[in-house]
């Protein structure tokens, strides 16, 4: 194995005695003005812009920063600092009225991680000209001292508290109050990192060598792992994909997960050339087999997340998973081409061209996927209206509701053109609009783990039920029976028949549930009880039957 550095990137590999301390002043700087503008009760635009500007200015100049090309590495992290604060104001500005923007700022995060090591790289200079060696090494480099750097932070704080309870032991409690001071945490944590990082930069040569280490680990790991995504291939290709399909919720991120795990494994075999390759012949086979591995498990994610629109149609999520899945499936696809026009002598060479080059188009992707340049919200809207008409979704299990919460301004404005419609469809679509809250009860979107049976065709009270079970899912244990109760007074009944449970709600005329009944009245286990304090009264009403058995408590 040959330990060696690539040789045109020494302005970041040199001892820079000023890092240390440079970066210390920057991060500090940088962790206040975080925390001075992001430590109040403010939803502002400008607030959460000018907090990310300065953290992703400070965290790529922590990188990048160095003696050599200082004006570029400085132009560098400004850029990008810039860049992620636009998006950051953007993704708060828009507020609910573009759909997925914490996605659209996601792959900002994931632009910026890909920019980091090819600048450090020279990529902006040398275009494909730029050796792989390099951009490979400040990739794991750049993870293994951002690690080191992080732990140093954990390490200063875990000190900190611990002078902070011995002080507290003779009365002295001015580190305490320097901690709960205004400021200072987010002071505190960027001048430890940056410090850190400083430190760290300037010992690269010694990070190679731990950066070997880790790999070697990685290596080791991709023996086992290659031999378990082997049997998973063999029982899924055995069952004709049955399991899989039928856990279409949790299929796809596992096998993305997967996937991403392949590609991780197979390079820490690889490296960065054919001399510092492992010549373990079972590393190579487990290298050969994870490399493989990735474009069936990419697919089958494919096809898992087909089911799922097939069944409920797009969403701006599902077209975020679908773009997560193509990038996925270009990593192997290429992975495949690599291996067989490589063959067993050269493989692991393509290999590393397709990541330099799959690296930098993703790079642009996430980039312009970030940008306000394409409203998935829209797209989703348009595509569910047209299941809507085509058919493929009946009226009554139609969500309106999505439209209007989770689809921005786009789903809203297609609800507006639903409400204007006659009958059943603009009805609902009208309540819909009209809701000022989707979820009243529960903080969050949950999950729907239960299937509603109704036995009534009122479409209106049935969405009524629907929202208040999304609202309340523990008022259902997997398939619930929805019985109509018939009206009472100003309030329609409902009852909730489950495994194990029986709930009964009223709902007003526009929809709104009633609260939830009081708890029974006992009495209280002191009370000085005697015959003549307990009566029994007559008392009729209704009861519901399971299997001719009485459930739940009677009603009138």
């Amino acid at each position: 194995m040959i330990d060696e550095t690539p040789a045109d990137h020494e302005h970041f590999i040199e001892d820079y005695p000023e890092r240390p301390w440079l970066l210390a002043g920057l991060g500090g700087l940088a962790g206040l003005v975080v925390h001075l503008l992001l430590d109040v009760d403010s939803e502002e635009a400008w607030r959460y812009a000018l907090a990310s500007c300065a953290f992703f200015a400070f965290a790529a100049a922590s990188f990048v920063l160095g003696p050599r090309r200082l004006v570029q590495s400085i132009l560098f992290s400004l850029g990008l600092g810039v860049v992620m604060g636009g998006l950051a104001w953007l993704a708060v500005d828009s507020g609910d009225r573009v759909a997925g923007e914490e996605f659209a700022f996601a792959a900002g995060v994931f632009f910026s991680l890909l920019a980091v090591p090819l600048f450090q790289a020279g990529f902006h200079r040398r275009l494909w000209a730029t050796p792989y060696e390099e951009t490979h090494f400040h990739v794991w480099t750049d993870a293994v001292t951002a690690g080191g750097a992080l732990l140093f932070v954990l390490l200063s704080w875990l000190l900190l508290w611990l002078l902070d309870a011995l002080f507290g032991l003779i009365g002295i409690g001015f580190i305490g109050d320097m901690i709960e001071a205004t400021g200072f945490v987010g002071l505190f944590c960027g001048a430890t990192f940056g410090a850190a990082m400083g430190v760290l930069r300037n010992q690269l040569g010694i990070i190679g060598t731990l950066q070997r280490v880790v790999m070697l680990v990685f290596a080791l790991l991709a023996v086992p792992f290659a031999f378990a995504i082997m049997i998973f291939l063999f029982a899924l290709l055995a069952s004709g994909g049955s399991a899989l399909w039928e856990a279409t919720d949790d299929a796809t991120p596992v096998l993305l997960a997967c996937a991403l795990g392949c590609f991780v494994l197979a390079n820490a075999v690889v490296r960065d050339n054919d001399e510092a390759r492992s010549d373990n012949v079972v590393m190579i086979a487990a290298a050969l087999v994870l490399s493989a591995a990735i474009f069936p498990l990419t697919v089958f994610a494919a096809i898992s997340m087909g089911i799922r629109i097939d069944q409920h149609g797009l969403s701006p999520e599902r077209l975020w998973a679908l773009v997560a899945i193509v990038i996925a499936c270009a990593y192997g696809l290429a992975y495949w081409v690599g291996l067989a026009r490589g063959r067993l002598a050269d493989w692991s060479r393509y290999l590393r061209r397709a990541n330099l080059h799959l690296a930098v188009g993703s790079c642009v992707i996430a980039l312009l996927l970030a940008l306000p340049l394409v409203d998935f919200g829209a797209i989703s809207a348009r595509q569910q209206v047209a299941r809507l008409q085509a058919g493929e979704v009946s009226v009554e299990d139609f969500d309106f509701s999505a439209l209007r919460w989770d689809f921005g301004d786009a789903g809203r404005d297609v609800l507006r053109r639903l409400a204007q419609r006659e009958g059943q469809i603009g009805d609902l679509a009208a309540t819909a609009l009209a809701k000022q809250e989707r979820y009243p009860v529960s903080i969050g979107r949950p999950r729907k783990n239960y299937e509603l049976a109704f036995d009534f065709e009122d479409a209106e009270v049935r969405q009524w039920v629907r929202d208040h079970v999304a609202a309340s899912p523990w008022l259902c244990n997997g398939k619930c029976v929805v019985i109509d109760l018939g009206s009472d007074a100003d309030r329609r009944r409902i009852a909730l028949v489950s495994a194990g449970r029986v709930e009964t709600v009223g709902f007003r005329d526009d929809g709104v549930p009633d609260p939830p009944p009081p708890a029974s009245i006992v009495p209280p286990s002191d009370a000085d009880l005697s015959p003549e304090d307990v009566e029994v009264r007559e008392w009729t009403g209704r009861q519901i039957y399971v299997d001719g058995k009485p459930v739940g408590n009677p009603f009138p």
